[in-house]
């Protein structure tokens, strides 16, 4: 079974709405088995362009993992907070 990964591409609007929304999400995450690989501040763009500042990168036991997560209802309540938050672009990859 391949391990699956989610990649946030952020830019923070508010930083307190920021705050509140990463106090949350962490206990959303490990209900699902998931846990942060790294989260990070973009330092340089080496080749091409990248419009956002901060990446979070966070890995699940499989995509069925990841949905279940993101779908849930612990999830989708915190998400207006995200939205009020940050710009952000989730990608997931399957590794």
């Amino acid at each position: 079974m391949a391990n699956t990964y989610l990649v946030g591409h952020i830019t923070v609007k508010d930083k307190e709405k920021w705050q509140e929304y990463r106090s949350k999400v962490s206990a959303t995450i490990e209900k699902f088995g998931g846990e942060l690989v790294f989260r990070g501040s973009l330092d340089s763009v080496l080749s091409g362009s990248h419009k956002h500042q901060d990446t979070v990168v966070i890995k699940f036991p499989n995509m069925q993992s990841l949905n279940d997560w993101y779908n849930s209802p612990q999830y989708q309540s915190i998400i207006p907070i995200r939205d009020e938050a940050a710009i952000m672009d989730l990608l997931t990859y399957e590794v």
